[in-house]
């Protein structure tokens, strides 16, 4: 099969096209087809060569989403037939193959049958950033109707997932963002007001959205010095979640108002081999969420093929994306 493939950690020219052998379909998983994957900050830091202790040998099948059609069944798998349409999140980094070629091994544990109400390009969007937002809100954090929820970094991928999670959930949700535009996007996403974090101050939106008491939730994908900013919009007893927690803060305002930190590792299971079906449960719970209306991935305008990785590399790196950077099978 055709397969880009990385052939040295660093920059994004790494990536090479390559004909490599069709795998095997072992116990328990299933061979797709790829239409369609995305890229997610994670692959940017392994085809980087930031993260040696998560990154494949090389040369590497990058790439952990995936949509497309199942085209083989491993020995052992009832959930799933050939021709069943499917996303996951399901490789990508050391010990599993990536989607990154035409065709993509996934443990079934860690894939659904695709939305009916989205494409392969959206449904590729999805998987790491709805599962990172799904694990943050509903399963660590248990949102409740009617809690205060703020999302920093509103048009991201995981971002602009979670104010939507949210407000299914029935939250009064509110958002950081960086531009005009992108306030926008998050009050129609469902966010009840968008937040200009450069002009406004943490004490002053906390005091004019919730009236000096704080916001139950704090979902957090920035870091680094919004996740200290996220400690402070917090209320005494509420919850921070972070994904970017890789930096040193002090954690005093957590004591002193009783917070609850979670951090959120989407990719955890996969590198221990734990609660692996936690990702496959998780995506047939988003599907219907999605097919009843209330998520739908926004994907940046520039679409990519598999032959221009590079170039959809170079998009999420600049920070200039809008929503997820989605490519599509030309292989």
């Amino acid at each position: 099969m055709k397969a880009m493939m990385l052939t040295e950690y660093g920059g994004p020219s790494g990536f090479t096209l390559q004909e490599i052998a069709r795998p095997n379909v072992p116990i328990g998983h299933v061979l797709i087809q790829v239409a369609a994957t995305s890229v997610n900050p994670i692959d940017a830091r392994i085809r980087c060569g930031l993260m040696p202790q998560l990154a494949p040998e090389l040369p590497a099948l990058l790439h952990g989403d995936v949509a497309g059609v199942i085209v083989e069944v491993g020995e052992g798998v009832t959930s799933f037939t050939s021709g069943d349409e499917v996303y996951g999140f399901a490789g990508g980094v050391r010990g599993f193959g990536g989607a990154l070629g035409e065709y993509m091994i996934a443990d079934a544990r860690c894939i659904a049958r695709k939305p009916r109400a989205l494409t392969m390009a959206e449904s590729a969007a999805l998987p790491c950033v709805a599962v990172t937002a799904w694990n943050g809100l509903i399963e660590r954090a248990a949102l409740q109707p009617g809690q205060r929820v703020l999302v920093h970094g509103a048009a991201g991928g995981v971002g602009h997932v979670a104010i939507q999670l949210a407000a299914w959930a029935g939250a009064d949700v509110y958002a950081t963002a960086s531009t005009a535009a992108k306030q926008d996007l998050a009050r129609q996403l469902g966010a009840r007001a968008a937040i200009s974090y450069r002009e406004y101050a943490v004490r002053d939106y906390v005091r004019d959205y919730t009236d000096g008491k704080g916001f139950d939730v704090v979902f957090d994908t920035v870091g680094k010095s919004c996740l200290d900013a996220s400690f402070e919009a917090a209320a005494p007893g509420g919850s921070v979640i972070a994904i970017a927690a890789r930096s040193t803060h002090d954690l005093s305002p957590l004591h002193a108002k009783g917070l609850t930190l979670h951090v959120v590792f989407t990719i955890l299971p996969l590198l221990t081999g734990e609660r692996i079906e936690t990702i496959g449960q998780a995506l047939t719970q988003l599907a219907n969420i999605a097919d009843s209306g209330h998520l739908r991935p926004l994907l940046d305008s520039r679409q990519f093929g598999f032959s221009q990785v590079a170039e959809a590399h170079t998009l999420l790196e600049s920070g200039e994306a809008i929503g997820k950077v989605v490519l599509v099978n030309d292989l």
